[in-house]
């Protein structure tokens, strides 16, 4: 299963995947109405361009609106992306046992951004039972970079269109999170394993093919 975005780094590391030989199903996260149609599109695209190196590819599409803001009225700011993250573990671990996929494929890159430092994707990563697979764990930007321009989906990742990661963005965010805080806060929120299983549920599921070139309408 593979945790894709809107951004370069993850349809690199879902190519390098499918190089490996494995089977690769994504999984998007978007939070309309705060993100558009298009940035859905943008995904459809991005997934169309890596499904040329293989037959097909199933996009999951989760909606992740009510999560999101609910966390956001908190009132923990710095620790908004590590919980967000979290949640989105334990969906794409629903999806998951679905498809009886074998682990989870992610496009983090050390010390990225603050999520990305070892104790946040540790914190994060605490939640999946499942192998998390990160390709581009020790490449720094420019060598992604280089690969999305090399497999093709780097022009339609720097389109303009937002995803729900970058909603909601705290100014400072944690860069060492405490688990312990984090597993009481979501013990305490409950509606949260019931507002990840609505999502789950509601999940719009596309079969994307390379040559198959149906227009924004046409999927929604």
């Amino acid at each position: 299963m593979l945790m894709l975005s809107g951004g370069i780094d993850s349809p690199v590391a879902g190519w390098l995947a499918m190089r490996r030989g494995l089977e690769v199903e994504a999984v998007h996260f978007h939070s309309y109405p705060y993100t558009s149609e298009r940035a859905k599109q943008k995904v459809v695209d991005i997934t169309r361009r890596l499904s040329q190196y293989t037959d097909r590819i199933k996009l999951h599409l989760v909606p992740f609106t009510d999560i999101q803001t609910n966390l956001n009225d908190q009132g923990q700011e710095n620790l908004m992306i590590t919980l967000m993250r979290r949640s989105m573990f334990r969906i794409t671990e629903r999806l998951a046992s679905r498809s009886k996929a074998g682990a989870v494929i992610t496009g983090e890159s050390l010390g990225q951004v603050a999520s990305q430092t070892l104790p946040s994707l540790h914190a994060i990563g605490k939640v999946a039972a499942l192998p998390i697979l990160r390709p581009l764990i020790m490449m720094d930007k420019a060598e992604i970079t280089h690969w999305s321009e090399h497999i093709g989906t780097y022009e339609i990742s720097i389109l303009p269109y937002e995803d729900c990661c970058t909603l909601f963005v705290p100014r400072s965010p944690a860069t060492n999170p405490n688990i312990k805080v984090l597993d009481r806060m979501e013990a305490s929120m409950e509606w949260l394993e019931q507002a990840e299983e609505a999502a789950a549920e509601r999940t719009e599921t596309l079969y994307i093919r390379w040559n198959e070139k149906q227009e924004f309408d046409e999927y929604f």
